[in-house]
């Protein structure tokens, strides 16, 4: 197949592709995305949960809408942003502010376990809503992910107030929502936004969360003027781990497919953990990482990554 032809071909037919024309993107992904913890929690301390979620998609969309313009796509953008804007706020929005939300109570590797569930919810509404029936295998995979979160959260389910001032379970129910909304999102995108090339889905997605988060942020903004370490924190955290980290991920769901990039999830947490553990002094208690195990074998069933019996293995 020549260039050109590669170029037309289906995101059905990339996605069936080898391995290595995307396993660059996920690697670099997962380990961008794992820093994002990190870098949230240093910030919320300071700025609070809506504040940071809204200074973090104003600074990846002020990154990513000059490259959209020079690359002469935001004809594209104006014809899609309703649609655009609107899984921002689903697919960034909500999210960053429900992870900003439960950083403030419990450790960033903890929240990216959680945070790994989010292909297991992308194949349960992937099944309700695009019909996309599991096979036994992954059914029985939705029941064992479902249980290593309902483990999991057991540990933290005290609703009593701790230092923070916020309560461990609602902290764990703050992330899950959060992978809810990525799991609508990924069906979203496949069904509405499907063959837009990924930096204008990007793009516009933070643009549309910059405008439904601007108002709550506004009005729940520090008293105190937070401090550089704060504000460097959300730049890294706006420009790396997210302009340029969606630019990957849209990529990814166009190249691999939906499945594959929230599999993305899988490895975050392997980042997240080391990081927090570097950098935050964070510890790592041996029944996380047991439920850890627990919901990625799930996950991995549920998404059809991991298949029981001889069948055929899913290509990479």
């Amino acid at each position: 197949m020549n260039s050109r032809a590669s170029s037309l071909a289906s995101p059905a037919a990339r996605a069936s592709t080898g391995p290595e024309s995307w396993l660059g993107d996920f690697v670099m992904l997962a380990a961008i995305w794992g820093s994002s913890f990190l870098f949230m929690r240093m910030a919320t301390v300071e700025f609070g949960p809506l504040p940071t979620a809204a200074v973090r998609v104003a600074i990846a969309a002020l990154f990513l809408l000059p490259i959209v313009w020079l690359r002469g796509l935001l004809p594209v953008l104006g014809k899609n942003w309703k649609r655009i804007f609107f899984i921002g706020l689903l697919n960034s929005g909500i999210p960053f502010a429900c992870f900003s939300f439960a950083l403030l109570s419990i450790t960033t590797g903890l929240s990216a376990i959680l945070n790994a569930t989010v292909p297991m919810f992308g194949a349960l509404i992937a099944w309700f809503w695009l019909k996309d029936r599991p096979t036994p295998s992954r059914m029985l995979g939705l029941l064992i992910g479902f249980a290593g979160v309902a483990l999991l959260a057991w540990d933290k389910a005290s609703f009593k107030p701790d230092a923070s001032g916020v309560a461990p379970a609602w902290a764990v129910l703050a992330c899950l929502l959060a992978c809810i909304c990525y799991g609508i999102s990924a069906s979203y995108t496949k069904r509405y936004l499907s063959g837009l090339p990924p930096l204008v889905t990007a793009a516009g997605s933070q643009i549309g969360a910059t405008l439904g988060l601007a108002l709550p942020a506004l009005w729940l903004w520090p008293a105190r003027m937070p401090g550089i370490s704060a504000w460097l924190a959300l730049l890294a955290v706006g420009v790396v781990c997210t302009g340029i980290a969606y630019i990957l991920f849209f990529r990814l769901i166009e190249n691999a497919g939906p499945p594959r990039a929230l599999a993305v999830t899988f490895v975050v947490p392997v980042f997240a953990v080391l990081y927090g553990a570097l950098f935050l002094g964070e510890s790592v208690t041996p029944w996380m990482l047991a439920c850890a195990a627990v919901i990625v074998c799930g996950t991995a069933l549920s998404t059809g990554l991991l298949k029981l019996g001889r069948g055929r293995a899913p290509a990479a």
